[in-house]
């Protein structure tokens, strides 16, 4: 490098408004093992001298080149503030590995080169220069002690227990010292082997435990105040449940009642080997947003907080110590787990549990306003909302009251966009809605533009979501291409309550009407032109979703009881909405994964275990709505009536890994359909005997339940309705009939059973493929509230190992190839087609799986759709297939638009050396930011 004296970018932090007083608390272990401040700025004059080395003499940049430097310190002050957002330690070797990342990733590959050549140069020049190593020292409770390597290699050594010979615990501490500093404290050293062990993670899956069990090190000397093996902890957790529980209810945040518990009965029965079953991920989220804290200091351990959920759910229960030990054994043993809200709030004093609302929006000021203030309400507690905004009439419909003309619905729904981003449920995540309307309503046009980024932004809603409640009249216009008339619903007010054919008939006098003049304001177009539309929108925003009434009403067991108006925030529920009544509903998810077992020399799902988890998890699932806060008495008066709840399942492409079956394949859809009929047919049983046990949902009798009319058979219905056009395999395996006479004579607890919402954080913690999700990459940095995290797919690394094909070239090149092993030419095409990612799979597969799964359920599916090259008539095509096969509604469409694509590799196993090719995939809008919703 030259000598030359550069001024670095003064001011501003390069590339952003931020100075570097607002940076994090950021130390730089040099080598020497001092510690100094970080300065970006020298970050900035490295890279200006590797710029300059290239120039060939030059002593000056130019505007470009420094506009350059700017970008890139800034790109590498982020990633270094996202590796330790709450401030910390880091080595200079980490942040030069950041500096060589971000001039490769701009393209600057002769200054990258430069900047190696140099760190070489240096490198060489330090080793041929005698020094001492300083010897260390650490700081606990005020006193300076020398550092003790063997004690921090024991740590590693019982964190690595088990793992294989892969995991080494010299390497984690060898890693770590390096980036300790004289006079650090103990807290901080322990903080230094966790990141040690994540940056291996890699390079070797199995590094992801020996994360998680450093974390639980960490953790436990937070909650007990003092240092404890894992092997102590069995008798440590009994010790410590009963002072927890009265340390819970005197800070306010435990419900009185937990502490009439037996709780040196429940201290027995926690079962503290069950921590080892954490992945880093799954760890870190419990830690940093469900576990129970007093000014931030936490007072819950992994086992603690499922046994507190678990005492939650059995608070009403007769024999409630015996009902709070399954419901522990179920969660804690990750064969089920419930949803975001109820492991947030059960057994506290604000039991908010249930996860989705659905309301429908009356067509007056006090209505619109009086839902507003609802869904600020709902979403205090971590509530996703669906609200149904079609009975709002259209801009420029008559206001009798003031003889005035209205603004139509689009002014509200900004409204409650910024009422969603107000409250943001006592900071644990966003609150979130997503508005529905019909699409014969007159604003669908504007409606659609709603998430653009132009136009006039008091009429964009860009943190909320939006859907389309498509009748089935409207799809065969559009397969006809024929004309579609748009009403105001101040006209056609009966056409919101009105579904199949009796909406067809009601829409077409409607339009007969207008030809006539009898109705003023109405528009006319093109069904496939606004078809079109509708899906580019789609495609550039994201919204408007697209659903389907006719489906979700005419096979919906409440027909009697009202109508289906909307879904919800991830159009996995479809309940009855109304003026007076606010749907609600309760979800968990079963582990799949769990569930699979060897049988004749092969996997498969183990149906006695998949009958008793299914029980209890239900049983659970019940007990939410009986425990429940209910911060609207509309809701509660609606879900004590029906009682319905949303029984789903996750893990399904980690089930399909183990069967050694691909996604984009009919093996894959038969074990959709067989594993979808083997749940629901459980889930329904379990209601029942729940009826027989406890009584059935007050609105049972006239139900399509009480008819005989199960769900499966309700796709008769619908293809009756349609005339036709609903094309699913009809076949099944167990006795339905026998089911549907039990049902009959006892009835059912609950309105409605099943729904697969997205899972994705529950599907983080207990480390299983989120949902019935594709594998988005095989590896990559998942980012999320909690940080950043490697995520490498530890079945494919088995497979590679097992062919000797597993090393850090390997590592590299699926990095460099996004994640994806179909341009890796030595990895054998069975392996390609087995871990295909969600790009490579024709969504027509997806399609085709869910259609299977919908046969069965009485509620829907959370559908999410992958293009990595859409087209017009692709997108027409699969949503087409979607609608013909019966789905009732569909959730995001994913593509591979404008995607950054990251080609580079670290030679030290550096975190952010994976990079996606896009954000991980959004599932909804609360858990992450922009991001999960009801799971």
């Amino acid at each position: 490098m030259h000598d030359t004296v550069i001024t670095a970018p003064s001011g501003a932090l390069p590339g952003s408004s931020q100075t570097s007083a607002a940076l994090p608390a950021l130390q730089v272990i040099r080598r020497n093992g001092a510690a100094v401040a970080f300065n970006p700025e020298k970050i900035a004059i490295a890279m200006s001298k590797a710029f300059l080395a290239v120039e060939h003499g030059q002593t000056a940049l130019s505007s470009r080149v420094r506009e350059q430097v700017t970008v890139l310190t800034q790109a590498v002050v982020s990633a270094l503030i996202r590796r330790l957002p709450a401030g910390g330690s880091v080595h200079i070797e980490d942040i030069q590995d950041q500096v060589e990342l971000a001039l490769m990733r701009s393209g600057a590959h002769d200054v990258a080169k430069a900047y190696v050549l140099y760190r070489e140069k240096r490198t060489a020049e330090r080793a041929g220069q005698a020094h001492d190593t300083p010897q260390l020292h650490i700081t606990i409770d005020d006193n300076r002690q020398p550092l003790d390597i063997a004690r921090l290699t024991e740590m590693a050594a019982e964190a690595c227990l088990d793992l294989g010979a892969e995991v080494s615990p010299k390497t984690v501490v060898e890693q770590a010292v390096r980036d300790l500093y004289d006079g650090i404290s103990f807290n901080e050293v322990r903080r230094a082997l966790i990141l040690s062990a994540r940056s291996l993670i890699e390079r070797e899956p199995a590094y992801n435990y020996v994360t998680a069990r450093l974390l639980l090190d960490l953790m436990r000397a937070e909650v007990l105040a003092e240092n404890i093996s894992h092997g102590a902890m069995h008798t440590r957790y009994a010790e410590y449940f009963p002072h927890y529980i009265k340390l819970g209810v005197e800070a306010g945040l435990l419900d009185q009642r937990l502490a009439q518990f037996d709780l040196h009965k429940l201290g027995a029965a926690i079962a503290a080997e069950r921590d080892f079953k954490f992945g880093y991920l799954g760890l870190q989220t419990l830690y940093d947003r469900y576990f129970l804290h007093i000014e931030e200091q936490r007072i819950e351990l992994p086992q603690i907080f499922f046994m507190r959920v678990a005492m939650g759910l059995a608070i009403n229960e007769i024999d409630r110590e015996e009902r709070a030990i399954e419901f522990y054994n179920v969660l804690s043993s990750f064969d089920f787990m419930s949803s975001t809200p109820t492991l947030f709030n059960s057994g506290t004093v604000h039991a908010q549990l249930s996860s989705c609302y659905l309301t429908t929006v009356s067509d007056d000021l006090d209505g619109i306003y009086q839902a507003i203030k609802e869904n600020a309400l709902l979403q205090k507690y971590a509530g996703g909302i669906g609200n149904d905004w079609t009975p709002v009439r259209a801009l420029g419909s008559r206001i009798k009251g003031t003889n005035g003309k209205s603004q139509g619905v689009i002014p509200f729904l900004k409204v409650v966009n910024d009422t969603a981003v107000a409250v943001n449920q006592g900071g644990k995540r966003k609150g979130a809605v997503c508005g529905y309307l019909e699409t014969w309503h007159l604003d669908i046009e504007e409606f659609l533009d709603l998430r653009k980024n132009t136009g006039d932004d008091r009429r964009r809603t860009h943190d909320m979501n939006t859907a389309h409640w498509i009748p089935d009249l409207f799809m065969q216009r559009v397969i006809d291409n024929a004309e579609w008339t748009l009403f105001s619903p101040s006209d056609v007010p009966d056409l919101h309550e009105k579904f199949g054919k009796a909406f067809a008939a009601a829409y077409c006098q409607y339009e007969r009407r207008a030809d006539f003049g009898e109705i003023k304001q109405f528009k006319r177009v093109s069904a496939l032109q606004l078809w079109r539309k509708m899906l580019t929108m789609l495609f550039e925003t994201g919204h408007p979703w697209i659903t389907f009434k006719d489906a979700c009403n005419i096979r919906s067991p409440q027909q009697h009881a009202g109508i289906v108006h909307s879904s919800n925030l991830c159009t996995e529920i479809t309940l009855n909405t109304s003026a007076t009544e606010i749907a609600v509903c309760n979800l968990g998810s079963v582990n799949l994964t769990a569930h699979l077992m060897e049988e004749n020399g092969k996997l498969a799902l183990d149906q006695a275990k998949l009958k008793a988890t299914i029980t209890t998890a239900m049983r659970m699932l019940d007990n939410v709505i009986d425990v429940n806060f209910y911060a609207v008495g509309s809701a509660r008066n609606s879900n004590l009536r029906h009682r319905p709840v949303g029984l789903g399942i996750m893990g399904f492409q980690d089930c399909l890994h183990a069967l050694r079956i691909p996604y984009a394949s009919m093996d894959a859809v038969e074990f959709a359909d067989s594993a979808m009929e083997t749940v629901c047919y459980h889930a329904y049983s379990a209601s029942s005997r729940l009826a027989e046990e406890r009584g059935a949902y007050s609105s049972f009798k006239g139900s399509l339940w009480d008819q005989g009319v199960l769900p499966p058979d309700t796709l008769n219905l619908l293809s009756e309705a349609r005339g036709g056009q609903v094309e699913v395999d009809r076949s099944s395996t167990l006795d339905w009939d026998a089911l549907r006479t039990r049902i009959q004579q006892h009835g059912m607890r609950n309105s409605n059973c099943v729904a697969i919402a997205p899972t994705a954080t529950i599907a983080n913690i207990i480390g299983v493929s989120a949902s019935i999700e594709p594998d988005y990459q095989n590896l990559y940095v998942k980012s999320n509230l909690s940080g950043e995290f490697t995520v490498v797919n530890e079945t494919l690394v088995d497979d590679l190992k097992a062919l000797d094909l597993w090393d850090e070239v390997m590592a590299a090149d699926i990095k460099y190839y996004d994640g994806s092993l179909a341009r890796i030419d030595r990895i054998p095409a069975e392996l390609k087609a087995l871990y295909a990612t969600a790009f490579e799979i024709d969504p027509s597969w997806l399609v085709e799986a869910a259609a299977r799964r919908q046969k069965w359920i009485d509620q829907a599916q959370s559908l999410n759709l992958y293009f990595a090259v859409p087209s017009g008539k692709k997108l027409h095509d699969t949503y087409l297939l979607a609608w013909q096969r019966g789905l009732k509604t569909s959730y995001y469409l994913r593509s591979l638009a404008a995607t950054s694509a990251e080609k580079s590799t670290g030679a030290g196993g550096e975190l952010n050396s994976v990079l996606s090719a896009m954000p991980e995939p959004k599932q909804c809008l609360i858990d992450d930011p922009g991001c999960e919703a009801c799971q």
